[in-house]
């Protein structure tokens, strides 16, 4: 085990990948002569040349493109965003060619691409730099999407998006880059779709993805010294949801938190609420509470920042309502 940055966890994979596969390449703005906007890509076009390793002009939908017609002849592209924010300038690109490639070519035409980069808030960037896409390209069949929450599966969630023969969304967050963990030694794949408990408990379930598992585990933290057992779980992909590993935990808690960075209406938070109280009803004590989000484009200020995202507070006074600890 080695403890690596988010950033190189990234890296590594799409190296390793690249190194076994000649067809793989890495196209987006500022990855090669700038290393990276976020240095991801330090190093790579050093190693794999100007051909592999690609920088483009500011025109998502234009790049996004170029790698759909590259997938769909044979070779397996990885699209970098700076932001996903800026991925909707792309997104007739990614919804309408890559999700239904193969659906409308009856199976003729794959389209093994990944679109991968910072979903999400990263401090004071304001309402057009801090949105939160994941059920929205979750919504859409045709695609896989992913979010990983730490350095280890990132790696092994990336490398295997990269091999995946459908279009993987790969959403990280900027926030995350400098983060460490330890990773395996030596090549390692994680399964997509498969959720992972960080944190077994009895009293209650929290689930989560991404950057808000870092809120998830810090409030069971605080949680434990009141004594209260949380189970924590993360989805890491929420296109296909591991629905099976939330409802087992919920048979046993009885309760369910879900917390979500993302705005309320139609989130991967409602569409789990959902499942659950339609395949675990009778297990349920008390009912599904979201921590989300604000109903509002994200303001640029900090305090009102502080009052729109998820924190460990908010997390924690939902876990004292499910529990009939607290009113709400």
């Amino acid at each position: 085990m080695r403890e690596l940055q988010f950033r190189e966890a990234l890296r590594e994979a799409m190296q390793e990948e690249m190194r076994r596969d000649e067809s793989i390449f890495l196209m987006g703005e500022e990855v090669a002569e700038y290393n990276g906007a976020y240095k991801v890509s330090q190093g790579m076009l050093a190693e794999f040349g100007a051909k592999r390793i690609i920088d483009t002009p500011i025109a998502e939908l234009g790049f996004a493109g170029i790698g759909v017609g590259a997938a769909m002849n044979g070779l397996r592209p990885i699209i970098e965003f700076m932001t996903f924010n800026f991925s909707l300038v792309a997104i007739d690109q990614v919804i309408n060619s890559a999700a239904k490639m193969k659906s409308m070519s009856g199976g003729h035409f794959g389209c093994p691409i990944v679109f991968r980069g910072p979903t999400a808030s990263a401090g004071m960037l304001s309402s057009q730099h801090s949105q939160a896409f994941e059920s929205w390209y979750a919504n859409c069949p045709g695609l896989k999407v992913i979010v990983p929450s730490n350095p280890a599966d990132a790696k092994g969630l990336l490398k295997s998006a990269i091999r995946d023969n459908d279009p993987v969304i790969f959403m990280e967050s900027e926030q995350m880059y400098g983060d460490k963990g330890m990773v395996p030694d030596g090549e390692y794949l994680m399964p997509i779709g498969v959720a992972d408990i960080k944190k077994a408990g009895t009293d209650v379930t929290i689930v989560s993805f991404g950057k808000m598992m870092k809120i998830a585990l810090k409030a069971a933290e605080e949680l434990a010294a009141e004594n209260i057992n949380a189970e924590v779980i993360d989805l890491r992909t929420v296109r296909p949801i591991d629905y099976a590993t939330v409802i087992n935990s919920v048979k046993k808690t009885n309760r369910l938190v879900i917390v979500e960075e993302s705005w309320p209406l139609a989130a991967i938070a409602t569409e789990v609420a959902f499942k659950v109280q339609r395949e675990a009803f009778d297990y349920l004590d008390a009912p599904v509470l979201r921590v989300m989000g604000g109903d509002v484009p994200l303001p640029y200020a900090p305090t009102l920042i502080e009052a729109y995202l998820p924190n460990p507070a908010r997390v924690i006074k939902a876990v004292k309502e499910v529990m009939y600890l607290q009113k709400a």
